[in-house]
């Protein structure tokens, strides 16, 4: 549901090595004023995939693209079933490890805030309260009428009524909440309008193809320029719209630290890439800074 990218690098063009070290990320937040860019990386612990890395679901899965969306009611319908089927996995997603993580870095002062382009909502969940979604958020809709928003929850509740009975198996849940499901699956689901103007729906993300809002991005800029570092956990900085702040915090002599098990678009720009998994790493880093990550909540230890 992002911007398609024009790459100018593969993953298997020669980078600089991660370590394997939590320290750097340790010193980073010792410091305070970190910003923090999270990417699919830090939902898959809580059972949402990633798009790209061993697995990742661009192998298999081309998402909605916003003209398709726009221009196609065939493309609204097959969206919305798959959506629909696929939000009942990813709408109870929980918080993992990682997302509490950070939200306790934030309670004690060392996280300036949080730009996400995941569309998960576990930020907010696990407790972070500064938390900008670069591509949107599943959990509201949005008319492209009248502009009027609204839950997801209650989107769920009038499609269900309308497709009694539907519940196919899907093949995969990708990170958009999109289920893998043929055209037979989908069959002939019926879509619902806007309940105030009988207007189309569509999920308040970024499709690919789309822009994010410039008054996003500008405010993006502004937190990465007041950040005294910045710390990108579990994204491949692949799409542009994520690679700019890491850009942006190179250029302006910021201290980048990635941790990403697989290298990055960003890994010559940074000061180290730390090559471990995320929920286990920032355990790690949090006892080092002596803040604790309890089970389902965080608290300062």
């Amino acid at each position: 549901m992002r911007m398609r990218p024009t790459l100018s690098w593969t993953p298997t063009e020669a980078l600089p090595p991660g370590t394997t070290d939590p320290q750097p990320v340790v010193d980073a937040l010792r410091g305070g004023g970190v910003l923090v860019l999270s990417g699919a990386g830090i939902s898959t612990e809580s059972g949402i995939p990633d798009y790209r890395g061993e697995g990742g679901s661009l192998n298999r899965h081309t998402p909605m693209t916003y003209e398709e969306f726009t221009t196609s009611a065939r493309a609204r319908r097959r969206y919305w079933a798959r959506s629909h089927l696929g939000w009942r996995t990813f709408g109870s997603a929980r918080p993992n490890a990682g997302h509490r993580a950070v939200a306790a870095f934030a309670r004690h002062g060392l996280v300036s805030g949080v730009i996400t382009q995941n569309v998960d909502g576990l930020h907010q969940a696990a407790g972070s309260e500064d938390v900008v979604e670069l591509h949107g958020s599943l959990g509201q809709v949005v008319c492209l009428s009248c502009g009027a928003f609204s839950p997801r929850r209650d989107l769920a509740r009038r499609l269900a009524r309308a497709n009694v009975g539907f519940a196919p198996v899907a093949a995969a849940i990708n990170p958009d909440g999109d289920a893998d499901l043929t055209d037979e699956q989908v069959g002939d689901f019926q879509v619902v309008s806007c309940a105030v103007c009988g207007g189309i729906l569509k999920p308040d993300v970024v499709f690919f193809g789309e822009s994010v809002p410039p008054q996003r991005v500008e405010h993006c800029r502004e937190l990465v320029a007041e950040a005294a570092s910045l710390l990108v956990l579990g994204s491949s900085l692949t799409v542009m719209s994520g690679l700019r702040f890491v850009r942006q915090a190179a250029r302006a002599g910021r201290p980048v630290v990635i941790v990403n098990q697989d290298p990055t678009r960003g890994d010559r720009l940074a000061t180290t890439r730390v090559a471990l998994p995320l929920g286990r790493t920032l355990t790690a880093v949090a006892d080092r800074l002596g803040v604790r990550v309890a089970d389902g909540e965080v608290t300062p230890g």
